[in-house]
């Protein structure tokens, strides 16, 4: 087995603040992140492929096709986007970036296969820096 590992960039902003929670409750819970008109963040995601590298062409995967698909089903979709507001799949959740990342492990896993031609690669893993210091990530076993 071997691992590709791409990653990809996109920014857009949000804020936390649930429903569910007074607005005492939201202030102690996400701090300056709960601030009424939002922030913003320059996320950088990264995508990992696993497979076995096919013998005719030397490779795991046509990159241009995780490319294509990363573009489609993220950057164009959250690219410059209010997460609370904007994006249809983040209505009744608090947009955190583990939210965020388990929306896009879905808008990949739904078309994977479409993406890639067979036999396709293995979608391994996701991550989300939202912070250098804060990531975020789905891992497949």
């Amino acid at each position: 087995m071997i691992q590709l590992t791409k990653r990809y960039r996109f920014c857009a902003s949000h804020r936390l603040h649930s429903k569910f929670l007074s607005d005492v409750q939201n202030k102690e819970t996400y701090g300056k992140c709960n601030n009424p008109h939002g922030h913003g963040h320059d996320y950088v995601i990264e995508i990992t492929l696993s497979g076995r590298i096919d013998p005719a062409t030397g490779r795991l995967a046509r990159v241009e096709c995780l490319d294509q698909l990363v573009e489609r089903e993220v950057v164009a979709r959250f690219d410059h986007r209010n997460l609370n507001e904007e994006i249809p799949e983040m209505a009744g959740v608090v947009p955190t970036t583990e939210n965020l990342v388990l929306e896009i492990a879905r808008r990949l896993r739904d078309s994977w296969h479409t993406a890639f031609q067979e036999p396709s690669p293995a979608l391994q893993a996701i991550r989300i820096y939202e912070t250098p210091r804060n990531i975020f990530g789905v891992i497949y076993l």
